[in-house]
């Protein structure tokens, strides 16, 4: 909870809306996808990158790794999958979409990008719903398909300060093109005109999943809510990246703790 606390606040504090019988298994979660996240952090190249996301992929799907306590989020997230049976195949999807983490190559197309923030946010919204209510989780998989998605791209653009600084570019190649910029173009960053062209896409991409999210959301039971939680905050961080346009290409927009706090309670009151 500590590692989460600092690392990841929005899903930490999703996390006290939870039953607090399910508290454990759902920082499990999210502290997985902490180190995960990382990993690029703390590398210098790709590969020992790959060998450890092969770690976690081994260590999940069954492969002997001796004693894990050592490591007590793997230990706390074998604890988790086994005590609610999550499926070991939404964690192997998700560490191989985590592999273009890794490397500088340029996201293809919308439809990649979509992809890998199915296979990573919305992946976890669905096995926190597993965690919170395994008999209605599996009927609103398309809900936590659009919420992941629009969350992961607003945490995208909120990130292409520190994405521009490593030369790793998240917007897809078709969606550049589409609004008359380039890779070359973000990482440059002298023409904030096409830059911040590139990031209302992103905008009104996000807006689109998180629009189709909220509409569904009013369906969602009472059960499943704590899932949904951080999703909660995608709206006003759009809006601040708006605000500042072709200046988050070099400055997180700021939210302060307590708004944020504001936002959660206000959604789960609802």
């Amino acid at each position: 909870m500590q590692l989460l606390r600092d690392a990841d606040p929005d899903r930490y504090l999703s996390v006290l809306y939870a039953p607090e019988g399910k508290r454990g298994a759902l920082a499990a979660l999210y502290a997985f996808n902490v180190e995960i996240a990382r990993i690029r952090d703390l590398i210098h190249d790709p590969l020992p990158g790959e060998v450890r996301l092969q770690w976690w992929r081994d260590l999940i799907g069954g492969t002997e790794h001796g004693e894990v306590s050592g490591n007590p989020v793997a230990a706390a997230l074998l604890d988790a999958i086994k005590a609610y049976n999550l499926p070991r195949g939404a964690f192997d999807n998700y560490c191989e979409a985590r592999i273009f983490d890794l490397y500088d190559d340029p996201m293809p197309s919308r439809n990649d990008l979509e992809g890998y923030c199915g296979e990573t946010a919305s992946a976890l919204i669905q096995l926190a719903s597993l965690v919170l209510d395994p008999d209605k989780a599996p009927a609103h998989a398309d809900v936590a398909g659009h919420a992941g998605v629009a969350q992961a791209i607003a945490g995208l653009l909120r990130l292409l300060p520190l994405h521009r600084r490593r030369g790793q570019i998240y917007v897809p190649a078709d969606i550049l093109s589409a609004v008359g910029c380039s890779n070359e173009t973000l990482l440059q960053g002298a023409d904030k005109q096409a830059i911040k062209r590139a990031i209302d896409a992103m905008i009104a991409l996000a807006e689109d999943h998180l629009g189709k999210y909220e509409a569904a959301a009013k369906s969602l039971p009472a059960s499943l809510r704590p899932a949904y939680l951080p999703v909660a905050l995608t709206r006003t961080y759009l809006k601040k990246l708006k605000a500042i346009g072709s200046d988050a290409a070099n400055e997180t927009p700021v939210v302060s703790p307590l708004k944020r706090q504001w936002v959660m309670l206000r959604a789960s009151m609802r």
